[in-house]
Protein backbone atom coordinates (compact mmCIF):
# COMPACT_ATOMS: atom_id res chain seq x y z
CA UNK A 1 0.00 0.00 0.00
CA UNK A 2 2.83 2.39 0.83
CA UNK A 3 4.51 1.56 -2.49
CA UNK A 4 1.29 2.28 -4.42
CA UNK A 5 0.89 5.52 -2.47
CA UNK A 6 4.39 6.60 -3.47
CA UNK A 7 3.64 5.79 -7.12
CA UNK A 8 0.51 7.96 -7.05
CA UNK A 9 2.17 10.78 -5.16
CA UNK A 10 1.88 11.38 -1.43
CA UNK A 11 -0.28 14.52 -1.49
CA UNK A 12 -2.78 12.76 -3.74
CA UNK A 13 -3.13 9.46 -1.88
CA UNK A 14 -3.63 8.58 1.75
CA UNK A 15 -3.71 5.20 3.45
CA UNK A 16 -6.70 3.91 5.40
CA UNK A 17 -7.36 0.52 6.91
CA UNK A 18 -10.68 1.18 8.62
CA UNK A 19 -12.86 0.21 5.63
CA UNK A 20 -13.58 -3.23 4.31
CA UNK A 21 -13.42 -4.15 0.64
CA UNK A 22 -15.90 -2.59 -1.76
CA UNK A 23 -18.52 -4.99 -3.13
CA UNK A 24 -16.98 -4.63 -6.60
CA UNK A 25 -13.68 -5.96 -5.29
CA UNK A 26 -15.02 -8.60 -2.93
CA UNK A 27 -17.55 -10.01 -5.41
CA UNK A 28 -14.74 -10.87 -7.83
CA UNK A 29 -11.92 -11.82 -5.48
CA UNK A 30 -13.94 -14.21 -3.32
CA UNK A 31 -14.31 -16.48 -6.38
CA UNK A 32 -10.71 -16.11 -7.51
CA UNK A 33 -9.12 -16.47 -4.08
CA UNK A 34 -11.69 -18.14 -1.79
CA UNK A 35 -9.14 -18.54 1.02
CA UNK A 36 -8.59 -14.75 1.06
CA UNK A 37 -4.87 -15.46 1.18
CA UNK A 38 -3.55 -12.63 -0.99
CA UNK A 39 -2.83 -9.04 -0.03
CA UNK A 40 -5.24 -6.54 -1.56
CA UNK A 41 -4.81 -2.81 -1.98
CA UNK A 42 -7.97 -1.09 -3.11
CA UNK A 43 -8.01 2.38 -4.63
CA UNK A 44 -10.79 4.88 -4.22
CA UNK A 45 -11.47 7.13 -7.18
CA UNK A 46 -11.24 10.89 -7.09
CA UNK A 47 -14.52 12.11 -8.60
CA UNK A 48 -12.96 15.52 -9.26
CA UNK A 49 -10.78 14.06 -12.02
CA UNK A 50 -11.80 13.77 -15.64
CA UNK A 51 -11.07 10.74 -17.82
CA UNK A 52 -7.57 12.01 -18.62
CA UNK A 53 -6.79 12.41 -14.91
CA UNK A 54 -7.85 8.84 -14.18
CA UNK A 55 -5.84 7.61 -17.17
CA UNK A 56 -2.71 9.41 -15.93
CA UNK A 57 -3.08 7.85 -12.48
CA UNK A 58 -3.44 4.45 -14.12
CA UNK A 59 -0.27 5.06 -16.14
CA UNK A 60 1.61 5.78 -12.92
CA UNK A 61 0.72 2.26 -11.71
CA UNK A 62 1.87 0.42 -14.86
CA UNK A 63 5.16 -0.71 -13.28
CA UNK A 64 3.19 -2.86 -10.82
CA UNK A 65 2.50 -5.36 -13.59
CA UNK A 66 6.24 -6.10 -13.77
CA UNK A 67 6.37 -6.56 -10.00
CA UNK A 68 3.93 -9.49 -10.02
CA UNK A 69 0.93 -7.42 -9.03
CA UNK A 70 -2.46 -8.22 -10.51
CA UNK A 71 -4.31 -5.06 -11.48
CA UNK A 72 -7.97 -5.92 -11.28
CA UNK A 73 -10.63 -3.45 -12.33
CA UNK A 74 -14.23 -4.21 -11.46
CA UNK A 75 -17.21 -2.44 -12.97
CA UNK A 76 -19.32 -2.87 -16.07
CA UNK A 77 -18.72 -1.60 -19.58
CA UNK A 78 -22.40 -0.58 -19.52
CA UNK A 79 -23.93 0.05 -16.09
CA UNK A 80 -27.32 1.76 -16.07
CA UNK A 81 -29.11 0.29 -13.05
CA UNK A 82 -32.22 2.43 -13.43
CA UNK A 83 -32.75 1.15 -16.97
CA UNK A 84 -31.91 -2.43 -15.95
CA UNK A 85 -34.41 -2.41 -13.06
CA UNK A 86 -37.12 -0.93 -15.27
CA UNK A 87 -36.47 -3.66 -17.82
CA UNK A 88 -36.60 -6.31 -15.14
CA UNK A 89 -39.94 -4.99 -13.83
CA UNK A 90 -41.45 -4.80 -17.30
CA UNK A 91 -39.99 -8.22 -18.23
CA UNK A 92 -38.38 -6.67 -21.30
CA UNK A 93 -34.69 -7.38 -20.96
CA UNK A 94 -33.82 -6.60 -24.57
CA UNK A 95 -30.56 -4.71 -24.90
CA UNK A 96 -31.19 -1.13 -26.06
CA UNK A 97 -29.31 0.13 -29.10
CA UNK A 98 -27.37 2.73 -27.08
CA UNK A 99 -26.05 0.00 -24.76
CA UNK A 100 -24.96 -2.23 -27.63
CA UNK A 101 -23.26 0.68 -29.39
CA UNK A 102 -21.41 1.80 -26.29
CA UNK A 103 -20.24 -1.73 -25.48
CA UNK A 104 -19.11 -2.24 -29.08
CA UNK A 105 -17.34 1.16 -29.16
CA UNK A 106 -15.48 0.39 -25.94
CA UNK A 107 -14.39 -3.00 -27.29
CA UNK A 108 -13.24 -1.38 -30.52
CA UNK A 109 -11.27 1.33 -28.70
CA UNK A 110 -9.59 -1.32 -26.55
CA UNK A 111 -8.64 -3.63 -29.43
CA UNK A 112 -7.41 -0.72 -31.56
CA UNK A 113 -5.60 0.82 -28.57
CA UNK A 114 -7.44 4.07 -29.27
CA UNK A 115 -6.74 5.88 -26.02
CA UNK A 116 -8.28 9.19 -27.07
CA UNK A 117 -11.41 7.46 -28.35
CA UNK A 118 -11.76 5.50 -25.12
CA UNK A 119 -11.35 8.61 -22.99
CA UNK A 120 -14.04 10.46 -24.98
CA UNK A 121 -16.64 7.72 -24.75
CA UNK A 122 -18.05 8.36 -21.29
CA UNK A 123 -18.20 12.12 -21.02
CA UNK A 124 -18.38 13.00 -24.67
CA UNK A 125 -21.20 10.91 -26.11
CA UNK A 126 -24.93 10.52 -25.55
CA UNK A 127 -24.48 6.74 -25.45
CA UNK A 128 -21.84 7.21 -22.75
CA UNK A 129 -24.18 9.27 -20.60
CA UNK A 130 -26.85 6.57 -20.89
CA UNK A 131 -24.38 3.72 -20.38
CA UNK A 132 -22.97 5.31 -17.23
CA UNK A 133 -25.14 7.88 -15.47
CA UNK A 134 -22.27 7.89 -12.94
CA UNK A 135 -18.69 7.06 -13.97
CA UNK A 136 -17.72 4.89 -10.99
CA UNK A 137 -18.22 1.68 -12.97
CA UNK A 138 -16.36 3.00 -16.03
CA UNK A 139 -13.26 4.57 -14.48
CA UNK A 140 -11.80 1.20 -13.32
CA UNK A 141 -11.52 0.11 -16.97
CA UNK A 142 -9.56 3.30 -17.69
CA UNK A 143 -7.09 2.41 -14.90
CA UNK A 144 -6.60 -1.15 -16.12
CA UNK A 145 -6.15 -0.02 -19.72
CA UNK A 146 -3.75 2.76 -18.69
CA UNK A 147 -1.52 0.26 -16.90
CA UNK A 148 -1.00 -1.71 -20.13
CA UNK A 149 1.73 -1.37 -22.73
CA UNK A 150 1.36 -0.70 -26.46
CA UNK A 151 2.12 -4.36 -27.19
CA UNK A 152 -0.70 -5.63 -24.94
CA UNK A 153 -3.76 -6.86 -26.75
CA UNK A 154 -7.27 -6.88 -25.35
CA UNK A 155 -9.31 -10.06 -25.41
CA UNK A 156 -12.83 -10.67 -24.21
CA UNK A 157 -13.35 -14.10 -22.61
CA UNK A 158 -16.95 -13.27 -21.73
CA UNK A 159 -19.41 -10.95 -23.48
CA UNK A 160 -23.11 -10.32 -23.12
CA UNK A 161 -25.72 -8.35 -21.23
CA UNK A 162 -27.76 -8.93 -18.11
CA UNK A 163 -31.11 -7.16 -17.73
CA UNK A 164 -30.58 -5.39 -21.04
CA UNK A 165 -28.28 -2.62 -19.89
CA UNK A 166 -25.59 -4.28 -17.79
CA UNK A 167 -22.69 -5.32 -20.02
CA UNK A 168 -20.88 -8.30 -18.58
CA UNK A 169 -17.93 -7.98 -20.99
CA UNK A 170 -14.69 -9.18 -19.41
CA UNK A 171 -11.43 -7.71 -20.63
CA UNK A 172 -8.01 -9.31 -20.25
CA UNK A 173 -4.91 -7.40 -21.35
CA UNK A 174 -1.66 -9.01 -22.39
Amino acid sequence: AAHVRSMLGEPRASLRSDWGLDHGTWSVLHWMYPQADIPVVELSMDRRLDARGHYELGRSLAALRHEGVLILASGNVVHNLRDAFQRMQSRNTDTPAWASRFDRNVAQALTQRDTEGLLRLWGGTEDGALAHPYPDHFWPLIYAYAATEASDTARFPLEGFDLGSLSMRNVVFG
